[in-house]
């Protein structure tokens, strides 16, 4: 992908609901207002030329970041979401009502990427690298602890990527 393609792609990271102050709980304001903020950045960024968003179809923030770009395709024309799965199977052990989230997602989006056939020790990571290398932005939520966020992060800032950090 040349510097242009990739300076009009924007990737995301950010934690599973487990490391979130409010958890699964959707309904909290500071949720409400994450999901918002989110939305917010996607617009901004798209008025900025970005069209291309890669998400990795986590639980928690990529499911926000997915939906607000979403959201945002309704008014935003040109917006394209990529599913980057690490593995086949991805959702194979959510409950029934994350399973059927994660499904509509990826029915929607309008590239997939499956990085590989099954799961591997190292198969979330590569999903993140793949996202970085293909994108010029990448918005980060984080509470600045350690894991595959921080990770990510860190990939970015060595690749010299721009990164609009969301804190929580």
């Amino acid at each position: 992908m040349n510097s242009f393609q990739i300076n009009r792609t924007c990737c995301f990271t950010g934690h599973r609901a487990s490391k979130l102050p409010w958890g699964g709980d959707e309904s909290d304001v500071r949720c409400v207002k994450l999901k918002q903020e989110l939305y917010e950045i996607v617009t901004l960024l798209y008025r900025e030329g970005i069209r291309w968003y890669v998400c990795g179809m986590a639980l928690g923030c990529d499911t926000y970041f997915a939906e607000a770009v979403l959201r945002a395709r309704t008014e935003c024309k040109g917006i394209k979401l990529e599913a980057a799965i690490p593995c086949l199977g991805q959702s194979a052990r959510w409950n029934d009502v994350q399973r059927a989230r994660y499904e509509h997602l990826v029915a929607n989006c309008d590239s997939k990427t499956v990085i590989s056939p099954q799961y591997t020790f190292e198969c979330m990571e590569k999903r993140n690298r793949y996202m970085v290398e293909k994108s010029g932005t990448l918005v980060a939520v984080t509470n600045g602890g350690s894991g595959g966020t921080l990770n990510t992060v860190n990939y970015a800032k060595k690749l010299g990527r721009r990164i609009i950090e969301v804190r929580i």
